[in-house]
């Protein structure tokens, strides 16, 4: 007699399992995600069900960390940008989760990254579960890309898609645009959910390493930015990028979230136009580009971006408010970061923001994650509550700490070096530490700085400029 197939509820965010239906998942928390998946949908099903069964375990071979080791062989896209956050081109055999937002133009920077590949005389695959032939056609007919040689075809079916990719020579590059809408037929479950995505991952993956093949999943996002599916998916592959941008503003940034190959939080920039996305060799212009350099509440951080050094305007608004509670909106940076700068302000720097409204915004839609970019935020808060703006040719970076401490950051050169590129001519930046002060002494810095140890030093030094303008 066959034995009986008990039905399991998955959550659909988390990928947690339970034995009956629930509203709300204990795991994530989210409600209304439990999905009804029967028979095979467990996650042992599949490949582990047709393995021959053994007694006992197959002896294999340990080796120690010593011994010859080669650099990992890649293909470069021929996009400088994309190549840059991959770590120099597609390593063989590697597979990436490439996710984003609906319509931020993850199609467009395949369609070109597989055309540029294909016109070096790669083989080339682009499967499409989401549109036909023909829409792929047309997209790239737009973007002038008609005459690729790229292999293109609209398919669902994992097993289908592995036995026409393994026909002749395998190809360099394969893309699977969407992850969401593959299914295998070793899971009973419908496409999209939790199983039938990582089973129809797992054997996209098995099919990349065994092939040689660099494969990239693109994978849809949910309303809070991460990509959908189980997480574990993005623990199988070798990289996860994400494609971020707002639809009000031209420009793409391209982040690397996960890399084995190479490093992670790296960027690549791209701009928006008609004839598809085109890379941003110098993004710091962009981002500084149009920026009204005498009004208060403006101050420019030097950041860092993976390796790259990265200007960006940062911009404050503090504004006396009629409401009993303060408003705090924030745009670009951390909210709960705002709360810790505006507390230390208060407690430290003898400023009274306790009613009124402030607003912070990272002009150009780039989001920052770094500490660094403390310094900057105070100072940009502190012009604005004063009504004095600071000088246009002053960069800031600095982590401060809750006792009201400038803390140094890494990677000072680097930024030194791109805000001296562009023209400006001081920084106001943390002390430097004792062992790098005493190797430093005879370094040529390529701009003046101002070392300040303490967020009143920042205060007082905006109150003097004040006086002296006054």
């Amino acid at each position: 007699m066959a034995k009986q197939r008990h039905p399991s509820f998955v959550c659909q965010e988390c990928g947690a399992v339970y034995n009956r239906w629930k509203g709300k998942c204990e795991a994530c928390g989210g409600w209304n995600s439990i999905v009804e998946e029967t028979g095979s949908a467990s996650p042992m099903a599949g490949p582990v069900a047709t393995r021959p069964s053994r007694a006992k375990g197959r002896i294999f071979p340990l080796e120690g960390l010593s011994g010859e080791t080669k650099e990992a062989p890649r293909t470069p896209s021929g996009i400088a940008e994309l190549d840059r956050v991959t770590g120099g081109g597609f390593v063989h055999g590697s597979v990436i989760l490439l996710g984003g937002d609906p319509g931020i133009g993850k199609s467009t920077l395949l369609m070109q990254a597989t055309a540029a590949l294909a016109k070096r005389g790669e083989r080339v695959a682009y499967i499409s579960g989401e549109e036909a032939v023909a829409q792929v056609r047309l997209r790239a007919e737009r973007l002038g890309l008609g005459q690729a040689p790229v292999e293109l075809a609209s398919e669902t079916n994992v097993e289908d898609i592995i036995a026409t990719l393994s026909q002749g020579r395998p190809p360099a590059l394969a893309i699977i645009d969407s992850i969401q809408t593959m299914w295998t037929e070793t899971v009973e479950s419908a496409p999209g959910t939790v199983t039938q995505v990582r089973g129809s991952a797992q054997a996209l993956i098995r099919f990349a390493k065994t092939t040689g093949t660099a494969v990239i999943l693109v994978g849809h996002v949910t309303k809070d930015g991460q990509i959908a599916g189980p997480r574990v998916v993005e623990h199988m592959v070798d990289a996860v990028v994400s494609f971020e941008g707002d639809t009000g503003h031209h420009f793409r940034i391209l982040r690397a979230v996960k890399n084995r190959f190479g490093p992670t939080d790296e960027i690549g920039v791209f701009e928006m136009s008609d004839q598809g996305l085109r890379e941003v060799p110098n993004p710091s212009e962009l981002f500084l580009a149009g920026r009204d350099m005498a009004t208060p509440g403006t101050a420019v951080f030097a950041g860092m971006e993976g390796t790259r050094p990265l200007l960006v305007e940062i911009q404050a608004l503090v504004a006396p408010t009629s409401l009993g509670t303060p408003r705090r909106a924030v745009v670009g940076w951390d909210q709960s970061r705002l709360s810790m700068v505006l507390a230390v302000l208060e407690a430290h720097g003898g400023l009274k923001l306790g009613m009124h409204d402030v607003y912070l915004n990272v002009a150009g839609g780039l989001r920052i994650t770094e500490p660094a970019a403390d310094l900057a935020a105070a100072a940009a808060l502190i012009s604005s509550l004063s009504g004095n703006a600071l000088p246009p040719d002053t960069v800031y970076f600095g982590e401060m700490g809750l006792s009201g401490a400038i803390r140094p950051v890494a990677q000072e050169q680097a930024r030194l070096k791109e805000a001296a590129k562009l023209g400006f001519a001081s920084a106001i930046s943390p002390q430097p530490r004792l062992d790098k002060a005493k190797g430093s002494k005879n370094e040529r810095l390529p701009l003046a700085t101002s070392a300040i140890g303490h967020i009143t030093d920042l205060v007082a030094n905006i109150a003097v400029r004040r006086r002296k303008a006054s």
